[in-house]
């Protein structure tokens, strides 16, 4: 995974989170979002997401 991949995944958890804090999304809604969050952030810190790998998709620079 790229930088700039991990740099939005970030920056989406970011935004739900602080979309919860503000009270703009609740119940379900949130829960659902809460999840999608946690998955976006492990992805993130692991640098591998598990959806690329059967598509054979990569975000990282081609080394020359």
């Amino acid at each position: 995974m790229g930088t700039t991949d991990r740099i939005v995944r970030l920056a989406v958890v970011i935004a739900i989170a602080g979309a919860y804090a503000a009270g703009l999304i609740a119940g379900t809604l949130a829960v659902v979002m809460g999840v999608i969050a946690l998955i976006l952030l492990m992805t993130s810190l692991t640098s591998t997401c598990p959806a690329y790998m059967p598509l054979g998709l990569s975000t990282r620079p081609k080394n020359r």
